[in-house]
């Protein structure tokens, strides 16, 4: 089934997204810097595929949503294993951003932000750590204390 196109004003990304609990983190960076990988493991613990490499976003009452092209609807890339199918959850509010070419150093960083449409978001770098995307899905369903 195709996925409810988004207004003509959308902005086609390079970028990943993922859906959990009704919030999506948009993974942006450079090609083959970990935006698919990261969200395998994310659809691994339950989360439900937006968009893998090309996301479409837009403003829609003062936040950001996300959605994919039908062209790739319930497609990912496993580097080394191919195209996979998964569920597609839809256009979705994007609430978190995660920068795959910003390396996370800080034990426990400061709150980050960036700007998509003019809209300010919280942003987290990448993380080489096991428990990264556990921590990716809990700030999606519950967000990040200050």
């Amino acid at each position: 089934m195709p996925s409810p196109q988004p207004p003509r004003n959308s902005t086609l990304l390079h970028a990943t997204t993922v859906a959990s609990g009704g919030q999506a983190v948009l993974i942006r960076g450079a090609s083959g810097s970990g935006k698919s990988s990261l969200a395998l493991q994310l659809l691994a613990y339950g989360a439900d595929l937006v968009a893998d490499d090309r996301t479409q976003i837009w403003v829609q009452d003062g936040g950001v949503m996300a959605t994919v092209p039908n062209s790739i609807l319930g497609q990912i890339e496993a580097r080394g294993v191919g195209i996979l199918r998964a569920s597609a959850a839809g256009p979705q509010p994007v609430s978190l951003v995660v920068d795959c070419d910003a390396i996370e150093t800080e034990r426990l960083p400061p709150l980050r932000t960036t700007r998509l449409l003019d809209v300010t978001l919280p942003v987290v770098g990448k993380l080489a750590y096991p428990h990264f995307p556990a921590a990716i899905l809990l700030y999606l369903r519950h967000g990040r204390l200050a």
